[in-house]
């Protein structure tokens, strides 16, 4: 057997492939993006095409490097952005529409009115899951009903549905396993959290036919091999899958319950393992499966907060009001300035997450004087990012009745210092950021590593996990305190 993970990261802007060693070392990555599709306000698609080739580039490139050969790959790991849902052949692979993205709202109308028929109760004590167009099931729900031609196709048992993990191993095996992990399945809104199957009562409130969608199978262990991918030999075992949050918190090494992660990506979420135990928030969390080792693995839940705008929000400083030319700067900018100078921007660029899931919310950028400037709004959408943590580490505490332990950070936007102290003050506790912050890739590649014996066990893994630095806090409890207040006016006016 090699001794190297060839791990997929497929992300909402791009996919990142990448090359870990038995040591936990990152050897190499490479990240290739796509073009996003906005059809209609509110609307966020992607081409399935546009993912699995850019994840085919990904690999090539990874390749090239030669740090290994081919042969030497003892299994590949994926990780995924989650909720996305797309439909394809089962004949040919081929898409029958573009992906709906997790970001859409275009099922808004649909998941109001089963919340006006009282259906929410139910789903949440099912799925563990709050009725909002983020998550799957609408989603396939309105491509069932919106594909052309799918009516013909799914009479002849043709159609196949599924998260994007689903997509990958499809194309991956070349059509040999149609698969996901318990992670990916606990965000489509139809998974059963106590028997880890679809839920025929789920199925039936959002009209999706279970002959369409996979078999559920543990986050752990041998799932599918490799058949027909340029580059890579036939039979590499794809044994590691997880949705991206869930891989990063396994990345992060939080195998005790209570530890807990904060993903700085496109969006970022707060993710807390709660064990063995179905913890159900009282605070508009969602109660979610962390992961599964093996078939005989006992699943493991978590509570899950997610904003869904936080790197985004970069990306639109720097598309849409072009206040700076590349994501990096904007800590530049910010240092401009001591602080917000009153600015507020409330980034519901599509809607708002936890704990407020108002998917009808729009942005805000308010405060505004002559004195405003450029870095005044780079800060503010710094503390916008953290802020939006803050409140959902907040409810997370309601539900535990305790204080947390210090927060794990990670992500892209986990490298910028001063985020990273921002975020340690308005939470009022010690962020530690790990020396391999691609926790992500990290956790796809630990799970197929553990999937195939490459490591025995958690508790290798957690010797290899690193520190690199702690932001402790500098801010005080009375400008903590002025500042929530500040923010807490801006969130109640995009909420009118």
């Amino acid at each position: 057997m090699g001794d190297f993970i060839l791990a997929i990261d497929q992300g909402t802007t791009g996919s990142t492939v990448a090359l870990m060693d038995a040591g936990g070392r990152l050897r190499a990555s490479v990240n290739h993006e796509f073009t996003q599709h906005y059809p209609q306000p509110g609307w966020v698609e992607h081409r399935p095409a546009d993912i699995w080739a850019s994840v085919r580039k990904g690999i090539r490139a990874v390749l090239r490097k030669r740090l290994c050969r081919p042969s030497d790959i003892a299994a590949i790991g994926i990780t995924n952005q989650r909720e996305t849902a797309m439909l394809w052949d089962r004949d040919s692979g081929e898409a029958l529409n573009n992906a709906v993205v997790w970001q859409c709202r275009r099922t808004t109308d649909f998941c109001e009115a089963l919340k006006s028929a009282g259906h929410e109760k139910m789903v949440r004590r099912k799925s563990g899951l709050l009725l909002d167009p983020y998550f799957s099931a609408s989603k396939f729900r309105w491509l069932l009903r919106n594909t052309r031609g799918v009516g013909r196709k799914l009479k002849a048992g043709k159609v196949l549905g599924g998260t994007v993990d689903s997509y990958l191993v499809w194309q991956l095996s070349g059509g040999g396993a149609h698969v996901s992990d318990v992670s990916n399945a606990s965000r489509t809104s139809l998974m059963n959290l106590g028997s880890l199957g679809w839920d025929s009562e789920l199925l039936e409130l959002f009209e999706v036919p279970a002959d369409i969608l996979p078999r559920i199978v543990p986050s752990s262990g041998v799932l599918a091999h490799t058949r027909g991918v340029k580059g890579l030999p036939d039979g590499i075992p794809i044994a590691g899958i997880a949705g991206d949050q869930q891989a990063a918190l396994f990345g992060q090494a939080c195998f005790t319950p209570g530890d807990a992660k904060c993903t700085f990506g496109t969006g970022s979420f707060i993710v807390m393992n709660t064990g063995g135990e179905l913890l159900y928030s009282r605070s508009n969390l969602l109660t979610t499966l962390a992961w599964q080792l093996g078939e005989t693995g006992k699943p493991v839940y978590a509570l899950e907060g997610g904003a869904f705008v936080c790197g985004a929000a970069v990306q639109w400083l720097r598309d849409g009001l072009q206040i700076i030319k590349r994501a990096g700067e904007v800590e530049t900018l910010a240092r401009q300035v001591e602080d917000h100078g009153g600015v507020e921007f409330v980034p519901a660029l599509t809607g708002l997450g936890a704990p407020h899931w108002a998917p009808e919310a729009r942005g805000m950028l308010c405060g505004l004087t002559r004195g405003s400037g450029r870095g005044h709004i780079a800060r503010a959408t710094l503390d916008a990012m953290a802020l939006q943590n803050a409140d959902i580490l907040m409810a997370m505490e309601r539900d535990l009745g305790k204080r947390m332990k210090p927060l794990r950070v990670d992500g892209g936007a986990a490298a910028n210092d001063l985020l990273m102290q921002i975020q340690a003050d308005v939470l009022g506790r010690k962020l530690i950021r790990p020396r391999v912050i691609e926790t992500t890739v990290a956790g796809a590649s630990y799970l197929a590593g553990l999937g195939v014996g490459l490591w025995s066990g958690v508790g290798e893994i957690r010797k290899i996990w690193e520190a690199e630095q702690e932001f402790r806090v500098k801010m005080t409890p009375h400008r903590r305190r002025q500042r929530f207040a500040s923010w807490q006016k801006a969130l109640e006016r995009t909420l009118l």
